[in-house]
């Protein structure tokens, strides 16, 4: 095994993989028909959801939220520590398990914002846009985060070569570091989600989220459209707003 210091590498990407699932429109309609059908709300387990579009968007119009609660969705997610923190927000039909640097020594993958990625924000908090960076203050920015991120994990790596324990050595690295997490939700959940780290023109409430979570939440809202895609149409129909 080569005793050579990890080299750290840098991303300007997410990823979000659904690693498992127990979702459907159908599940909507049978938690929604108990109300009124009792034991024979089990027919709608084998019955074609399209016949009960009507019924998923008068829920999700009038924002009969509980229907909406019975499925699970599991992703695996990649992204920098600071997305995670913004991601914990979110407490209400969520469970998290993330990687720990205090159990494995962490692996030297970084952000740095992809050239696209709007840098300038102009106006007052609360009132304010972000635009387009200059080239200069693109090479500004990554060269900055560039040798921030090798100077701490350099001095992260000098303590666990002395022996200093995980947990203490790691507090000197940042919070661009990429970390991961098992994150498991239900449809109202993930709407509720959505509504807050997307921004849409339809959207019945405005949202002003950051583009790093924001992109998590597109990724996320992608996979959930194919499970449900009925639901996610009444979602999209009734302003992005969870019932």
């Amino acid at each position: 095994m080569s005793d050579e210091p990890t080299a750290p590498s840098f991303r300007s990407d997410v990823t979000v993989e659904l690693v498992r699932s127990a979702a459907s429109d159908s599940d909507v309609i049978w938690a929604a028909r108990v109300s009124t059908a009792g034991e024979q709300s089990l027919e709608a387990l084998s019955q074609d959801p399209e016949k009960s579009k009507g019924l998923i968007n008068f829920l999700m119009r009038d924002r009969h939220g509980t229907p909406f609660e019975h499925n699970s969705m599991t992703f695996f997610i990649s992204a920098p520590i600071f997305v995670f923190r913004e991601f914990h927000r979110h407490r209400s039909g969520w469970s998290y398990n993330e990687e720990s640097g205090r159990y494995r020594q962490l692996d030297p993958v970084f952000y740095v914002p992809a050239e696209d990625r709007k840098l300038v924000q102009e106006g007052r908090p609360g009132k304010y846009e972000f635009t387009e960076g200059t080239p200069e203050q693109h090479r500004t920015t990554t060269g900055a985060m560039e040798a921030a991120y090798r100077e701490s994990y350099a001095r992260y790596q000098e303590m666990l070569a002395a022996g200093v324990a995980r947990e203490v050595a790691r507090a000197v690295l940042p919070v661009g570091l990429f970390s991961s997490m098992y994150a498991t939700c239900n449809s109202r959940s993930l709407m509720h989600f959505l509504s807050l780290r997307t921004k849409r023109e339809n959207s019945a409430v405005p949202s002003f989220p950051q583009r790093e979570i924001e992109m998590v939440a597109e990724q996320m809202e992608e996979q959930w459209a194919r499970l449900m895609p009925l639901t996610h149409a009444a979602f999209e129909k009734h302003g992005r707003v969870a019932p």
